[in-house]
């Protein structure tokens, strides 16, 4: 189960932040995970800096996947996530900041995978 956390320092109407949705759902084919178990949190309006200036168009992504995450599919969804974002939110990659977590240990439904 991949969780996509993103906060987005502009404000996004419903319709974009559904676009953002579908296209991250895509996108996390990138990792191996299915979409079908694919959670995301969007928080738009989150007060962003970095280095000390505020970020207008800028957006923090964690994305968390159960069992390991290798570097050259961290590569193809950075590049699809900041693509999501551009097409969706009109925020340049230049101000989109990505962590990636890998997590042997995921509960749901009562109990752990």
């Amino acid at each position: 189960m991949p969780f996509i956390d993103c906060k987005i320092s502009k404000r996004l109407a419903d319709e974009q932040k559904e676009r953002l949705k579908c296209a991250l759902g895509s996108a996390i084919t990138a990792m191996h995970k299915p979409e079908s178990y694919l959670m995301i949190g969007i928080a738009d309006g989150y007060d962003l800096w970095f280095g000390g200036k505020k970020l207008n168009d800028g957006a923090f992504v964690d994305i968390r996947a159960f069992g390991g995450v290798t570097r050259a599919d961290c590569e193809k969804m950075t590049a699809a996530v900041c693509s999501a974002l551009s097409s969706c939110a009109s925020i340049s990659a230049e101000g989109v900041y990505i962590t990636y977590q890998g997590y042997e240990n995921w509960g749901w439904n009562g109990g752990n995978f």
